[in-house]
């Protein structure tokens, strides 16, 4: 009784970086903290706090901005900035209003690019845990550059680089701020930054499962007592174990849901070939016409989300030519789409939450990384868990038509696809059992909530 009644009173608060990609983990970890008897809210901007509280059950809502325009962040310089100047100045008066209607916070999960929060927490007398959205490699890799073991910038592009707990890299194996200096500079300070205060918060959080990264996991928890929860995918793909929690709760986009849905149906076991490159990636007009014509070349039914930005960089007639294999829609509900029996081939930027998605859900993928962690990603997908491909670039730097051809063929026909397909297969059963009673990301969750019920 005495757990019960500490537990209507635990309450934590969520800080969420105002992007899909990281709104998405962060509010699905909070609902398998809900799960667990604790009182919830979620603390974000530039959004309307009723669409995310329609759809998320008892997860609570806070906004700290008065603006609900959301969409590409443009400069994202600017846009961090506002975020944590509003962040600075209305996180105490959120506090404080949850204070005086009886639901006082101890703790504060914040977004890893935030490590001022934690600052903020503990003016305000609340616990701080950070929360990773990353993979752990890319986030050891971003350490690795905070502690000036790895010299900035990498130019070397012939030795190869060795860091503790991950396969060896060639220097496009590194996120594209480690390399590519040009690419938003000011990234680089970002990411690095997340460690300067690390050492102080009470809890760390990554959104990624023990064995999934054995080895860089094994070498990070060397470091910092680091709790690792995911993946962070609704429940209804994984455990089942939380009640109508089919999707996220949130979408920046609005998904053609219905119309996906009767479209695959009509399409044989394996036959499709889905392709996203996710909410922020914009491709230059040839990749597009690339990508379009290697779909084309391939002969396969293929399913492509293209963006309405986007929709003007397709090829003339490409859509009219490939009607009778294709379905071109502006958003669709991904997690639907990778669980449908149709769906053989993922061809993908391979952002994290994606790849996270692919994986848990068993489905092989095409790799065409664009930036920030996806390379790593990449390579991950190829050379060290074998689920998929990564489509080399030519002299220009530009995936051709004949390359995303020959990849979809390899992973849906190829050799090796049975060998893809069945560590696909593997990793999703992983994934299960980690979020699973009693799996590895199941006992980090509840060693936190047994922190938070009794200190």
């Amino acid at each position: 009784m005495e757990k019960q009644e500490k537990a209507l009173v635990a309450h934590v608060l969520v800080l969420a970086l105002p992007i899909q990609g990281h709104i998405n983990p962060m509010l699905q970890f909070s609902k398998r903290l809900n799960s667990k008897g604790l009182k919830i809210t979620l603390v974000t901007a530039f959004i309307n706090p009723v669409s995310i509280q329609a759809r998320a059950g008892e997860i609570g809502v806070e906004t700290v901005s008065d603006s609900t325009e959301e969409g590409n962040p443009g400069n994202i310089e600017a846009f961090l900035n506002r975020f944590f100047q509003l962040v600075s100045l209305k996180l105490p008066q959120v506090v404080e209003k949850l204070k005086s209607v009886g639901h006082p916070a101890s703790w504060l999960v914040y977004d890893s690019i935030m490590p001022s929060a934690l600052d903020i927490a503990k003016q305000l007398g609340l616990f701080g845990a950070p929360f990773f959205t990353h993979s752990c490699a890319v986030n050891a890799i971003y350490y690795i550059v905070h502690r000036g073991l790895l010299r900035i910038p990498v130019e070397d592009q012939e030795t190869p680089i060795s860091i503790a707990g991950l396969p060896q890299l060639e220097i496009f194996d590194l996120p594209s701020f480690v390399y590519d200096r040009k690419s938003l500079p000011v990234m680089l300070g970002y990411e690095t930054n997340q460690f300067y205060n690390l050492t102080e918060a009470h809890c760390i959080f990554f959104n990624t499962f023990d064995s999934l990264e054995e080895e860089v996991v094994s070498w990070v928890t060397s470091q910092w007592p680091v709790k690792n929860i995911g993946p962070t995918v609704p429940s209804m793909y994984l455990d089942k174990r939380i009640t109508d929690d089919k999707d996220y709760g949130l979408s920046l986009f609005r998904p053609e849901a219905e119309n996906c849905r009767k479209w695959l149906d009509s399409k044989g076991d394996a036959s499709v070939v889905y392709v996203a490159f996710g909410s922020l990636a914009a491709l230059g007009e040839d990749q597009m016409e690339e990508i379009a014509w290697g779909l084309k070349r391939s002969s396969r039914y293929f399913l492509w989300v293209v963006r309405e930005s986007e929709l003007k960089k397709l090829p003339s007639n490409f859509m009219e030519g490939t009607a009778d294999k294709s379905l071109v829609v502006s958003w669709c509900p991904q997690l639907e789409v990778l669980a449908h029996k149709a769906v053989g081939c993922f061809l993908t930027h391979c952002g994290w939450n994606s790849t996270l998605e692919a994986l848990s859900l068993g489905v092989p993928m095409v790799a065409i990384p664009q930036w920030s962690d996806q390379p790593t990603n990449a390579k991950f997908v190829m050379d060290v868990w074998r689920v998929g491909v990564r489509a080399k670039l030519d002299k220009k730097g530009m995936v051709t038509r004949e390359e995303i051809e020959l990849c979809i063929r390899e992973v849906m026909e190829g050799e090796r696809s049975l060998e893809m397909k069945g560590s696909s297969e593997k990793f999703k059963r992983l994934a299960k059992e980690a979020v699973d009673e009693g799996g590895s990301s199941d006992r980090n969750i509840e060693d936190f909530v047994a922190k938070l019920l009794y200190t």
